[in-house]
């Protein structure tokens, strides 16, 4: 019999919901019960198999799909995302245990679209000389700055060179180095992976810190800084999950749910045709629609192919980033103006378990920020890289973000996945919950020793 009373009790499997989750079960030794109204994991980071599930999803007719193998061997992601190979969701996966319940497969390479063509982002010198994104005395210029950035601590002034870059704008930094529009254009999209060119005018502190972060990446996988699980990115939350049931917590699928507030604070949820008390409650923001505003629009276009993506030399995972500055030459087709945001293109295959083996299928995704009424549009310098297309997805998300802070209500409800083509805001995002919820400034590992978790593992 379930106990009537929890600690926590969380709705919807989304990858922030399982982080927390498993967090409060090991870290912080709550009890926990977990929710959520699908008969699966993941919510809005799902990856659905089998392949007809992904037809039902979009609202597609499903054809005869024998010529696309095994239904069961497709993992299609919902969002397309990579992990950075040193970036906080790492360390989290590995602080944790999470790590061995996963196969992680570095990404072969990430390109960025410049003057109509793709190139490829370095991944060492030799490429950066033969580089068509800059010429030679500008990739001088350019050496300079990564040397800075390379070196920089945020707790050593030294390594400043008496220079402030909590003060400084990124403008500046640029400036400082003489580096050219195009050269900064792709430092910011292409490196310190930002969505629009908004960070210019900010303090170059977070943008080194960025920058940095893809160099350290880069150096763990050599050919890219991005990793992904195999059996796609669903595999996440499901590790969490896992986790989380380890350290005692209860797990409910498919189960419809509702939060009862008394005095405007949440104090028990009705899951069926039983109702459990509860300290708190975390969720993403379809259990609590009231209490969320739409901030923006997301398209996304999950294609099949069954080709590599061209002029990518035929590798098996890639990203190309297209930043807003070079799709504006193209802004004839965008009637109510300019591209704001960067356009993703994404693509795995066979040798991350997510489409059939052998058989020479591809995942390839498609997504910005919406700006415009034609959606479409707006991936379509991006869809015409991908070639032939076997099958397209393509559906527009709403972006939501909490208008209450949980502190009074108790209710702490995550944001919205956004446009961004890693995980590192994800994370961002459920450690703000954990401070509000717990009072604490990180995660707090001190009650759990590794010797203990390693047993429990």
């Amino acid at each position: 019999m379930m106990d009537e009373k929890y600690d926590v009790i969380v709705l919807g499997t989304g990858l922030k919901e399982c982080i927390l989750s498993a967090v409060m079960c090991q870290a912080e030794g709550k009890k926990v019960l977990h929710l959520d109204r699908n008969n699966y994991y993941g919510g809005a980071s799902a990856s659905l198999t089998p392949l007809k599930n992904v037809y039902e999803h979009f609202g597609k007719t499903c054809k005869d799909l024998e010529e696309f193998g095994r239904g069961r061997d497709w993992n299609v992601d919902l969002i397309p995302k990579f992990l950075m190979a040193n970036g906080r969701l790492m360390k989290l996966l590995n602080r944790t245990g999470v790590e061995r319940y996963l196969d992680l497969k570095s990404v072969d390479s990430n390109y960025v679209y410049k003057a109509g063509r793709i190139h490829k982002i370095p991944a060492t010198e030799d490429e950066a000389l033969a580089s068509g994104l800059m010429g030679l005395f500008e990739k001088r210029r350019f050496k300079q700055f990564l040397s800075y950035v390379d070196q920089y601590e945020v707790d050593r002034e030294k390594t400043h060179k008496n220079y402030d870059c909590t003060k400084k704008t990124m403008k500046e930094c640029y400036d400082l180095f003489g580096l050219d529009d195009n050269t900064a254009g792709y430092t910011g999209h292409g490196l310190a992976l930002y969505l629009d060119d908004n960070y210019i005018g900010n303090p170059c502190l977070e943008t080194i810190l960025r920058v940095k972060l893809y160099g350290q990446s880069l150096a763990i996988n050599r050919n890219s800084p991005y990793t992904y699980p195999l059996y796609g990115l669903g595999e996440l939350a499901q590790g969490f999950a896992r986790l989380s049931a380890i350290y005692g917590g209860t797990y409910m699928l498919n189960t419809p749910c509702e939060i009862i507030r008394e005095n405007g604070k949440a104090v028990k949820v009705k899951a069926g045709d039983k109702t459990f008390h509860c300290d708190m409650v975390i969720c993403d923001p379809s259990y609590a629609p009231d209490f969320v505003k739409k901030v923006e629009k997301v398209v996304v276009a999950i294609c099949i192919l069954d080709h590599p993506i061209a002029d990518t030399k035929d590798v098996a995972s890639v990203q190309i980033i297209i930043p807003p500055k070079q799709a504006r030459p193209y802004k004839k087709d965008y009637d109510e103006g300019e591209k704001r945001k960067d356009i993703y293109v994404t693509c795995v295959g066979s040798v991350h378990m997510v489409t059939p083996k052998d058989k020479g299928f591809y995942l390839a995704t498609v997504t910005t920020v919406v700006e415009f009424g034609d959606h479409e549009k707006e991936l379509e310098l991006g869809i015409k890289l991908l070639g032939n297309i076997k099958e397209k997805f393509v559906k527009v998300y709403d972006l939501y973000e909490p208008t209450d802070d949980g502190t009074s209500s108790q209710v702490f409800i995550s944001k919205s996945y956004d446009a961004t083509s890693n995980f590192e805001t994800t994370y961002e995002d459920a450690l703000e919950i954990y401070r509000r919820a717990t009072g604490k400034g990180e995660f707090d590992f001190s009650k759990v020793s590794n010797s203990s978790a390693e047993e429990v593992l």
